[in-house]
């Protein structure tokens, strides 16, 4: 998507490490333009699909996929990395590693939120290794519900994640798939 990697471009900053910061405008603030073209490219991709609701992780993709579930007019339903007072204790939970924070996660989805009938739609905004996309794909499994398709905003393509999907036979939607990113702040993206 032209737009995304035009913007990421321009505002991206690359780190140490193969970090990619995009804080200025998807995952610190926002922009609402931006993810409202992406909602509506993720519609396009996945038109026909019985999408019914939408899941993400806490706590970078809640906007995106916020955006992207009013555009398909279902729920989205953001699966919380820690047990909190006010979550019921009948979940669906398993175990994500982090790769911005280099720490395991239990995550956690309530399972009046998630049911065999669910045709979900699984929305984040980066894709590295995969860790993250595999717990959301057990949580689904573990509800009996049906994964209609993953749409992410960044994939980093020299990362293995996204093989790893569409080893899976899953239909991947990454908006922008970055080749490569050097020490002099340059971004490549795939064709």
């Amino acid at each position: 998507m032209k737009l995304l990697e035009d913007r990421i471009r321009k505002d991206g900053i690359v780190r140490e490490g193969n970090v990619l910061k995009v804080d200025s405008f998807i995952n610190h603030q926002m922009d609402i333009s931006l993810f409202e073209e992406m909602a509506k490219e993720w519609k396009r991709r996945f038109a026909g699909k019985p999408i019914n609701k939408i899941l993400t992780i806490e706590a970078s993709g809640i906007g995106i996929a916020a955006v992207a579930a009013r555009e398909f007019g279902v729920p989205v339903v953001f699966a919380k990395k820690s047990m909190s007072i006010n979550l019921d204790h009948d979940n669906y939970c398993t175990k994500i590693q982090s790769f911005t924070h280099g720490r395991v996660y239990d995550v956690i989805v309530s399972k009046k939120f998630l049911s065999a009938e669910d045709h979900v739609l699984i929305i984040d905004d980066f894709l590295a290794n995969g860790c993250a996309l595999i717990g959301l794909l057990d949580l689904v499994e573990a509800a009996g519900a049906t994964v209609e398709g993953i749409g992410i905003a960044i994939e980093k393509g020299f990362q293995k994640g996204g093989e790893i999907i569409r080893g899976k036979g899953i239909q991947l939607e990454s908006l922008a798939i970055v080749e490569s990113m050097g020490t002099d702040g340059s971004i490549v993206f795939r064709e």
